[in-house]
């Protein structure tokens, strides 16, 4: 019997874990040569300083060798392993069947993301497919875990064997604008709704950004393991992040001129990045995190040498070093304001920013608004009335059922730029349609990829700061994410989506009627 203490109960024992990433390469390592990334994960499991390793999934969007690969090579060892599981190559089935994989293997604790757009492929760029995100993958392990209800051969329901999945998520504060950082933590809140039991942040550099997360939980009495992350620099990582290479990254002109800085000195500035490193874990520490995860590394010995460094500082030294590590982009927005005895967010002062409403909104949605309040919101007159006819079109398919979807196409393509889904988002969000507008097809909330408001891709505003925006006009914003995980049903791809609202096929029939945005 295994009485070695989970994952789980590591991260509630209150004691401060350090965890460690481990990114596999392209190509494969055999058993004779094992591959260095093999043998880091081997040294770094079997060290009772490491809590726990995390292993990820072609981050970048590049070809890698899958996580559970390594997964098997450093099972048992003595650390705790995460497996990341990300949706840009996989379709929701093959990501169930991901995790029955992982499940079957004995590996519990997964961290749920959407993942990075291909930026690479073996004859050409690689299609994406973002058929689930982040928070639908999350509600699909908690489905797992509650025991999946599946049709059987006869039509019945059979219900799966439970999972023990602990889930974890990721949530991206270095966002520079409102617009960008609301749907970031509003997201946050929707997946530990969907079923997130662990929370691991986005790299950065900003002390005052990391805590605020913690203060967003405090603020709605959700008592969940917080995970900070630290990333060793270098000069030329430093300079990728900048320029907004790494989807998420951030490294502000201020920090990028201290790393050219040191990295000009006889160590290329090794001892800065080191103590930098060791210094974001001291502070993690003293604000009360359950850990702190380190990446950006390659060699075991500087895994131990940054957690040792960060051991030797004074009991108090980590408020210093949290005044010290904050290098914000220009005007980066914060939800709360600063605290002028500690440098970092005050929990009892939000930023009086959030009370101003954008002046105006599109004369599109201003239109948009009123046919969705008048025929697409539940129990008034309208919805009545569409529902009667949409159910005698149903019931007499043809040329008049037709010209009715010829209609919608044809408006919705001039006024949306619709691709005839048949299971429209729009009202979701703030009538953008995400099938045109994101390029990861985001229906349950912004990818933390966004860089001073652009989309990953760097070709187009992100959808979700273009709906915050809308929807705050209304004030509105605030449950702009509210609800169940919404899964498109691609069944419904062609037909008419006014229909399927209708008579109760898409997914809002699944959906509270309180919480079906405009």
């Amino acid at each position: 019997m295994n009485t070695a203490p989970t994952l789980r109960e590591a991260f509630d024992s209150g004691q401060f874990c350090y965890g460690a990433e481990l990114v596999t390469t392209r190509g494969f390592a055999s058993p004779a040569e094992p591959a260095r990334f093999v043998e880091l994960g081997q040294a770094l499991t079997s060290d009772p300083r490491i809590t726990w390793v995390s292993i990820t999934d072609s981050p970048g969007g590049n070809v890698m060798l899958p996580p559970d690969t390594l997964a098997r090579a450093l099972a048992g060892r003595g650390a705790h392993i995460i497996v990341h599981l990300t949706c840009k190559d996989r379709n929701r089935n093959a990501l169930e069947a991901a995790a029955w994989r992982l499940a079957s293997d004995g590996f519990t604790n997964v961290l749920a993301m959407t993942g990075d757009y291909p930026r690479s492929g073996y004859g050409g760029l690689a299609s994406p497919v973002f058929d689930l995100d982040s928070v639908s993958l999350i509600a699909l392990l908690k489905a797992m875990n509650d025991g999946l209800a599946v049709p059987g051969r006869k039509g019945e329901t059979v219900t799966l064997p439970k999972t023990d999945f602990f889930i974890g998520a990721c949530v991206s504060p270095f966002k520079r604008h409102e617009n960008e950082l609301m749907p970031q933590y509003f997201k946050l809140l929707r997946k530990i709704a969907c079923g997130a039991r662990f929370i691991i942040t986005q790299l950065g550099y900003d002390m005052r950004k990391f805590y605020e997360v913690k203060l967003l939980l405090a603020a709605h009495n959700i008592q969940i393991p917080l995970i900070g992350n630290v990333y060793l620099l270098n000069r030329t990582v430093a300079e990728m992040f900048h320029q907004n290479k790494i989807a998420g990254c951030v490294v502000s002109a201020k920090l990028l001129e201290l790393a050219n800085k040191y990295a000009a000195g006889p160590d290329k500035g090794r001892a800065f990045f080191l103590d930098l490193a060791a210094k974001q874990l001291a502070v993690f520490k003293g604000l009360g995190f359950t850990g702190g995860y380190l990446g950006g590394i390659a060699k075991a010995e500087t895994f131990f040498e940054i957690i040792e460094r960060s051991q030797q500082f004074g009991e108090t030294d980590w408020k210093t070093f949290a005044r010290e590590i904050q290098f914000p982009q220009p005007d980066e927005f914060y939800l709360f304001e600063q605290d002028p005895q500690t440098g970092l967010g005050d929990p009892n002062r939000l930023n009086p920013r959030l009370a101003m409403r954008p002046e105006a909104v599109d004369f599109s949605y201003r239109i948009s608004r009123w046919v969705h309040d008048k025929f697409f919101t539940p129990n008034t007159p309208g919805y009545r009335f569409m529902q009667r006819i949409y159910r005698r079109l149903d019931q007499r398919p043809g040329p008049l059922a037709n010209a009715a979807h010829g209609i919608e196409k044809l408006s919705k393509f001039v006024w949306f730029g619709c691709k005839d889904c048949g299971d429209c988002s729009l009202p979701d969000v703030g009538y953008l349609c995400p099938m045109v507008s994101c390029s990861k097809n985001a229906r349950n909330g912004p990818c933390g990829g966004s860089a001073d408001g652009q989309c990953e891709m760097l070709d187009k505003p992100c959808i979700w700061a273009r709906a915050y925006d809308r929807l705050k006009h209304y004030d509105e914003a605030r449950d702009m994410l509210k609800g169940p995980a919404i899964f498109y049903n691609a069944q419904l791809k062609g037909t008419s989506s006014w229909a399927n609202t209708y008579l109760g096929r898409d997914h809002h029939a699944q959906q509270p009627n309180d919480h079906k945005e405009k």
